[in-house]
């Protein structure tokens, strides 16, 4: 008779009202545990719940991402993601730490990575997608506005101030892709074809909403490493069931945030409202 997931031969070392009262964590972490079976690879999560939640990525995350990383051998690592995006500075720093321990890291992005998310994307060799998987534009957003409006507006209409902030935003932006491009998934390209991949990706020329859709076929016209997968896969299969649990499971007991590996896990609750 075939096994079906969850399932393992082994008795949890923890009590059993311990690993009953935990085992939302448990039963996502042996199937993290069974795709790294598959992959031959260690499986990291970072998921944020975007559509109950208004979670981004935050100057703390750097304290559970680092934990989370500390505990893999550092030598192939699949990451995960979900995210709206966020704060440019702390994807700076989640990019330096995943680079900092592996030279072999593949993004996985079951649904979303969309803005400073899918400069994180960039940070790998490969981003694996499959049909409901979407990276989005990098452009960053000023006071509510696309920085490039801001730099753009008709003169006098904004505060000399603030278009130097936002000139400053899309700079940051456009070198850290760039940067992660060149040291990475687009290694073997030429400077001028690197440079037409983050122009599409960071200003209004080629996307002209923020919120603009990437599907794995579109990455690929920009000359994205992506490994398309069907929904008939049996690996995408695994991805996109631990994906459903993590959203399950962070609308049902209010976190807003999950950093996750085959051992370590840390949430982030939902901030109260004052």
């Amino acid at each position: 008779m075939a096994e079906y997931f969850p399932r393992t031969s082994d008795i949890p070392n923890q009590s059993p009202l311990y690993w009953v009262q935990n085992k939302d964590r448990y039963l996502r972490q042996l199937l993290i545990k069974d795709i790294e079976a598959v992959t031959g690879r260690e499986l990291v999560v970072y998921y944020t719940d975007c559509d109950n939640t208004s979670a981004q990525i935050d100057r703390s995350d750097d304290i559970a991402f680092h934990e989370l990383l500390n505990q893999t051998k550092g030598d192939s690592i699949d990451l995960l993601l979900e995210t709206n995006g966020g704060a440019t500075d702390a994807t700076e720093k989640l990019c330096g730490l995943l680079r900092q321990k592996t030279t072999d890291l593949r993004v996985i992005v079951p649904r979303r990575a969309k803005s400073n998310g899918t400069v994180i994307a960039l940070c790998g060799s490969s981003i694996v997608m499959g049909a409901q998987s979407e990276l989005g534009p990098i452009d960053p957003s000023i006071l509510g506005f696309p920085a490039e409006f801001i730099v753009k507006a008709p003169p006098g209409t904004m505060n000399p101030i603030d278009i130097q902030y936002a000139e400053s935003a899309r700079s940051q932006t456009t070198k850290l892709a760039k940067s992660l491009l060149k040291t990475g998934m687009m290694a073997d390209f030429k400077d001028q074809q690197i440079d037409d991949t983050v122009r599409k990706l960071a200003t209004k020329e080629h996307y002209h909403s923020h919120g603009s859709s990437i599907d794995a076929d579109e990455a690929k016209f920009l000359n994205l490493n992506v490994e398309k997968l069907p929904p008939s896969d049996d690996l995408w299969k695994k991805i996109w069931l631990l994906r459903t649990m993590y959203q399950y499971d962070c609308m049902t007991n209010g976190y807003e945030k999950l950093f996750e590996g085959n051992f370590v896990s840390s949430s982030v609750l939902v901030k109260k409202q004052q």
